[in-house]
């Protein structure tokens, strides 16, 4: 069974000042080579608010589809690679992680083909407010995966490359949706200004980003600022959707779930 795992409690171990100091250069330098931007090539953006397919570019190539049991189960959500230490991990929403040890991720999945192959997922962390009371203002979570044939010898950051995480964005942040509704067999692509349905949540006005969408990142200048999801479950009509802020304490969710403490 898939471990879920929240945010451990920082513990309050003495330590000689010089070690103490090492440490803190460490995670430092390891939080700013997370969030440092190393972007793919993408295409050129089409006008604000307008959904088209997306591109097969490297960008769209660290998204991909989440089904049930394998390729032939279904896809239902969408997700994302985005850094790690362990060049292992996806970002998507909570509400689509229900079931993790049944849940397989296809990034760059695109008419009926996988070719960076399939991921089962291995560990899945979830915000408390999600676990507790599936609160919409923390409908995000991380999960690490493997090959799920055994096949790929490297992890998946190694194979498509990874979003950096870019939380803390203005009410107005123009993001780019990757998404894979469910009734389509490849990724659509939506740029947008966003704007604060309420502090806690952000909406985005986008065509046709239907079932199957929710996960999908929310990519401000290449970096990850939220994922599909949130308020209504991200939305019940596809012209319009959400994701909750990504704050303060989806942050520590993802230094927790990246390895790397804050």
């Amino acid at each position: 069974m898939i471990q879920r795992t929240l945010p451990r409690k920082a513990a309050g171990r003495p330590s000689a000042r010089a070690r103490r100091a090492s440490r803190i250069l460490l995670a430092v330098t390891a939080m700013a080579a997370l969030l440092s931007l190393d972007l793919p090539e993408a295409g050129a953006a089409g006008p604000p608010g307008v959904t088209d397919e997306a591109p097969a570019d490297a960008e769209a190539g660290r998204v991909g589809a989440l089904f049930a049991d394998g390729l032939e189960g279904g896809h239902f959500c969408t997700a994302s690679v985005v850094r790690s230490l362990g060049h292992d991990l996806i970002a998507t929403a909570a509400h689509c992680l229900d079931h993790p040890d049944t849940t397989v991720f296809a990034p760059g999945y695109r008419d009926g083909e996988a070719p960076y192959g399939v991921w089962r997922l291995t560990r899945v962390w979830l915000a408390p407010g999600w676990a507790d009371g599936r609160d919409p203002d923390e409908d995000i979570a991380f999960a690490t995966v493997a090959p799920a044939d055994g096949g790929e010898t490297r992890a998946v950051e190694d194979v498509v490359g990874a979003f950096p995480v870019a939380a803390a964005q203005p009410g107005d942040v123009t993001v780019t949706v990757l998404g894979y509704p469910s009734v389509q067999d490849g990724p659509l692509r939506c740029s947008n200004a966003t704007s604060l349905f309420s502090p806690t949540q952000r909406r985005i006005d986008c065509p046709d980003l239907s079932g199957g969408t929710s996960g999908s990142p929310w990519l401000a200048g290449g970096a990850l600022a939220g994922v599909l999801g949130g308020y209504q479950g991200g939305g019940d009509v596809p012209e319009v959707s959400y994701s909750a802020v990504m704050g303060d304490a989806a942050l520590a969710l993802y230094c927790e779930a990246a390895g790397v403490a804050r």
